[in-house]
């Protein structure tokens, strides 16, 4: 793992296709707030099409459960996907945690009804709103 570089996990999953929402500390960031955060948070669209994407962007960037047992038997596929509702991965991009429904929502389509598109680096990506992020945090 080279470091916690948001951009390649946010790019790769737009290469797939992967339809999410940006939240968390790097959204916060990213509408102006001085906070630090070493991971990346996406609420995920969780329509099976969707899912399958989501399951081949993040083997590309070889996605692993974080804090798990590295013996552990798990399968990253979009069965598994929809069997849960929030990871927690390792990857080649850093910690990414992706979440179908943040506390304080009804998930992805809740947020991407308000997400703004906001310039990350060079990158567009939809962002959830500031009065959302606040809402997720209550």
């Amino acid at each position: 793992m080279s470091g916690f570089t948001p951009l390649a996990a946010l790019e790769m999953l737009a290469d797939h296709g992967v339809r999410f929402v940006m939240i968390g500390g790097v959204a916060a960031a990213a509408h102006g707030s001085p906070s630090l955060t070493g991971d990346l948070d996406l609420c995920y669209a969780r329509d099976p099409e969707n899912l399958e994407r989501l399951a081949v962007a993040l083997a590309a960037i070889h996605a692993s459960l974080r804090g798990a047992d590295p013996d552990a038997r798990f399968v990253l596929d979009a069965r598994t996907l929809a069997a849960g509702d929030h990871f927690t991965f390792t990857t080649d991009a850093g910690d990414l945690d992706v979440i179908g429904t943040p506390a304080g929502t009804d998930g992805f389509a809740d947020l991407e009804a308000n997400a703004v598109a906001i310039d990350f680096e060079g990158f567009v990506v939809r962002t959830a709103s500031l009065n959302d992020l606040i809402r997720m945090k209550r």
